[in-house]
């Protein structure tokens, strides 16, 4: 009963492939691809995949790029089903103003950070969890102890604030360079201002959550370039690869309970 999570974002298409599709499912195999290369998958990654037999994804990259995902699945006798955010679900109550407008990947990595919070306090009490992730685009939302979402930050990644910079300064362009506390570069300058401009509004919320709720929030990252902002928040941090798959898993259990 294997089952397939696919998260298909603005940049890639990344999947995971579990021995069943429950929480705490064991990770047989994984991979990512750029969103130029989705139309190789059945040909490369997928060829000598063992045929799942369920799957749920999200997808916030439109719905051609989806279609072309379904396309690639055919290879399989499976059918291709989507989380869309809902008021509530998995134990997640969406307090959006319109909940169906959440992106289904901050909708799924909330699910998936709810699983983990249940068990994080004293006592396996819940505790309020900050949830972070670093890819295109930034989100850093915020569940309650209750797991009510109260809403998020998004803000741009580090490639968009880098091309902005590039794209409305004259003479500037990006080069690669080091985070560190006071730049005496360009470079530097650059990559270390996206970093705390990234880890500022992090720590912000942190504080904020934690006033709100009483509770020192759990701190849940994830996304391709999370690595580069833990080192720099002054809070303990998890960064969870499998973040946005553990809700994926939840939701996907729920749908079978019901």
């Amino acid at each position: 009963m294997s089952f397939l999570a696919i998260d298909i974002g603005n940049t890639r298409l990344k999947w995971a492939l579990y021995d069943h599709g429950h929480p705490g499912a064991r990770l047989q195999q994984q991979g990512a691809v750029f969103l130029e290369a989705i139309d190789d998958l059945a040909d490369a990654q997928w060829r000598d995949l063992p045929a799942p037999t369920a799957m749920l994804g999200c997808a916030v990259a439109g719905e051609a790029v989806r279609r072309r995902a379904e396309e690639q699945m055919e290879l399989w006798d499976l059918e291709p089903r989507w989380i869309v955010p809902a008021a509530h679900d998995a134990g997640v109550v969406n307090g959006y103003d319109h909940p169906h407008r959440l992106g289904a990947d901050r909708w799924a990595a909330l699910v998936g950070a709810r699983q983990r919070a249940l068990a994080a306090g004293p006592g396996h009490a819940a505790r309020p969890a900050l949830v972070v992730m670093v890819g295109t685009a930034v989100t850093v939302d915020a569940l309650d102890v209750e797991g009510r979402f109260l809403g998020g930050l998004i803000l741009p990644g580090f490639g968009l604030m880098l091309k902005a910079l590039e794209m409305g300064t004259a003479g500037l362009r990006v080069p690669t360079g080091e985070v560190v506390e006071f730049p005496t570069n360009t470079s530097d300058a650059l990559m270390s201002g996206g970093t705390h401009a990234i880890a500022g509004a992090i720590e912000r919320q942190h504080r904020r959550l934690a006033q709100r709720t009483g509770v020192q929030p759990l701190l849940l990252m994830a996304g391709g370039a999370a690595v580069k902002v833990a080192p720099t928040l002054e809070l303990p941090v998890q960064i969870v690869d499998t973040l946005l798959f553990d809700g994926l898993l939840a939701l996907h259990a729920r749908r079978l309970a019901l």
